[in-house]
């Protein structure tokens, strides 16, 4: 259902999220995420201009949440990298149903606001409170280290500076 840019946004995303110590650099995201770094490169920099993350340049240098996690939804994600498209006309192309979508499209256009609701509703800060450590992605090789800097306190919400 989602994009697989819009799957490897939300994993960059929940690293940096799940990262207290504060900036990671592309390589170490990447590395975690089993994210392609070039691929990872576009995404940050279409997630920084819609204000997902911020970057550093130079020593010290790397990536941070662009708000808290707890104020950043998977909708401002998914907008960032890949938005929902709603269905305004009928894709069938009816003369009749120039005005109104026919049923079909009503009923597709409602479950795809019913998903921008649910994303609306759902937290960074939400995903990674429910991650234990060593399994934010296990799907790509099982347990490993989390993300650097990750509290080993499955329980804790990490923050970028308080």
């Amino acid at each position: 259902m989602l994009s697989q840019t819009v799957e490897y946004a939300l994993r960059a995303v929940v690293c940096l999220a799940g990262a207290p110590e504060g900036r990671l650099t592309t390589p170490q995201i990447a590395a975690e995420t089993q994210v392609p770094p070039g691929y990872l490169s576009k995404l940050l920099q279409a997630l920084g201009r819609a204000g997902v993350v911020a970057s550093q340049r130079g020593l010290g240098g790397g990536f941070t949440l662009g708000r808290p996690a707890e104020e950043l939804s998977v909708l401002d994600v998914v907008n960032a990298v890949d938005p929902l498209r709603r269905i305004a006309a009928c894709p069938l192309g009816k003369r009749e149903h120039q005005l109104h979508l026919c049923p079909l499209h009503r009923r597709l256009d409602a479950a795809i606001a019913s998903v921008e609701a649910a994303f609306a509703a759902t937290t960074i800060a939400e995903i990674i409170a429910e991650n234990r450590p060593g399994d934010a992605f296990p799907e790509f090789g099982g347990e490993r280290e989390p993300c650097p800097g990750r509290d080993s306190n499955p329980h804790s919400l990490a923050t970028t500076g308080s």
